[in-house]
């Protein structure tokens, strides 16, 4: 290729002696003119560089690494449709092998016909579950002559729940009914659920995996419940499992707690393949145990892009790198390699939760032991001058991001600090945070007793 001088002079023109790096650029209007593809990259990195690095983020479950081999084939695909099924039929294949995989993890009975979807995430994944719950109680309930307009139908669930499921509420004029959670209960109080399931319930949603804490809700406690009220109502209440978290996690670390298809109320389940299905974030999963769960009528069939295709999605056009992204980890590491994955990260989460409770401080709501995930509180007697919030900020300071917060309605007194552990913090990782941890909580105290010294000696500041 040729290039003028004037375009010579340009390629060889240093990043940061360029003239973009001599003016402020529009943040709001486009630029008048293009830049250079280096300089553009260069000013769009910049401009991330007080973010923090994603793999010190304690706060997200959603995964912050992928093999190398895992991100090129997804940015070799990222121009792939995947709602072009008739144009991309191998990566329709691939989307139609994952659930055929995730049904068979989930135990989904051989003589029923399952059903299920990609979505963009759990979110989108909870509405589909709900409307498909919804829509379905509709035709039960007008079946059984009753006036489905005389108030609005319900969704039970405990004051755990992931803020998708008071969206899908309003969006779909859905009264939510809340099992609120109590010191003796942090999760679903399956002794009080039926106190809220009437012949206008169009489900009770089980969480396996409350994002506050980790816990699960007892989905065969709950599957017990509902069978009992069922055998005495022509109104059937059946379960939707909210396993975000849970679902790519339990079945290999904790096979034998039964949460899954098994339940024979349980008809429907989501998941997030970019939580522990060790996929990059924007990949949710959602199946039915039978397609008689899931209306024909939220099933649509679109025939403007090269073939009859169905769709069951709320959402269209998307890439379909993450589908495949999700493939590759399925071929990639088998049954095997998720369980030794997951294994891993719950041994660390416990080591995390040790290391905490022997510094003396805290109470431990939830040690790892289920979901790998460590929270706790100050303990009352702690003694102490500083907050949750106050170690937060100070962890911050190293690089580490740790949320603390209010747990939910009738608990919102109480302050707890969570650690998510992902398949990338590993024991090194985990070590290095806990010194961090012990010296912020050093400097805290040191900062108090300095400043009480302080006080004491009338010293208050400098003078010039």
């Amino acid at each position: 290729m040729l290039y003028s001088k004037e375009n010579q002079e340009s390629y060889l023109e240093p990043v940061f002696g360029s003239s973009a790096e001599d003016r402020d650029i529009p943040k709001y209007t486009l630029p008048k003119e293009p830049l250079e593809p280096r300089i553009a990259y260069r000013l769009v990195k910049d401009e991330l560089l007080d973010e923090g690095s994603a793999r010190q983020n304690l706060a997200t479950f959603c995964q912050t690494y992928m093999e190398d081999e895992a991100t090129k084939l997804m940015s070799e695909t990222l121009e792939k449709n995947a709602i072009d099924k008739s144009e991309y039929p191998r990566t329709a294949e691939l989307e139609n092998r994952c659930v055929n995989i995730i049904a068979d993890l989930w135990h989904a009975p051989k003589d029923q016909k399952f059903m299920g979807t990609s979505t963009i995430g759990s979110s989108e994944a909870c509405m589909l579950g709900g409307m498909a719950m919804k829509f379905a109680w509709r035709k039960r309930a007008e079946k059984l002559g009753l006036d489905i307009y005389a108030q609005k139908p319900n969704l039970v669930i405990s004051s755990g729940y992931q803020v998708c499921w008071e969206k899908f509420c309003v969006y779909w004029d859905i009264d939510m009914r809340v099992v609120p959670m109590d010191k003796d209960h942090m999760q679903l109080n399956t002794d009080q659920v039926l106190d809220y399931v009437d012949e206008y319930t169009i489900g009770v949603v089980g969480i396996l995996g409350i994002t506050y804490t980790g816990r699960y809700d007892d989905i065969y406690a709950l599957n017990e419940k509902l069978e009992e009220y069922n055998s005495k109502t022509d109104y059937k209440v059946y379960i939707h499992v909210d396993a975000a978290s849970g679902g790519f996690f339990t079945p290999f670390v904790e096979p034998d707690i039964i949460w899954d298809f098994r339940l024979k109320n349980v008809i429907s389940i989501n998941t997030s393949g970019h939580k522990y299905g060790l996929v990059y974030p924007g990949i949710g999963w959602v199946l039915w145990k039978d397609k008689s769960y899931l209306p024909e009528e939220l099933i649509f069939k679109v025939s403007y892009l090269g073939g009859e295709m169905p769709t069951m999605q709320i959402n269209f056009s998307r890439s379909a790198s993450h589908i495949i992204g999700q493939y590759y980890n399925f071929l990639r590491y088998g049954f095997e390699g998720y369980r030794t994955i997951h294994q891993k990260t719950s041994d660390v989460a416990q080591y995390l939760a040790n290391a905490v409770e022997q510094t003396g401080y805290f109470d431990i709501y939830n040690d790892g032991s289920h979901l790998p995930i460590v929270c706790y509180k100050l303990k009352e007697d702690a003694n102490v001058k500083w907050t949750l919030y106050d170690l937060a900020d100070r962890l911050q300071m190293r690089g580490w991001q740790v949320p603390a917060y209010p747990l939910p309605k009738n608990l919102e007194n109480i302050i707890i600090q969570r650690y998510v552990c992902r398949a990338d913090f590993g024991f090194n990782m985990a070590e290095e945070f806990i010194q961090d941890f012990q010296a912020s909580i050093e400097e805290l105290n040191n900062a108090h007793i300095l400043f009480h010294d302080t006080q004491q000696s009338g010293v208050h500041g400098f003078t010039h």
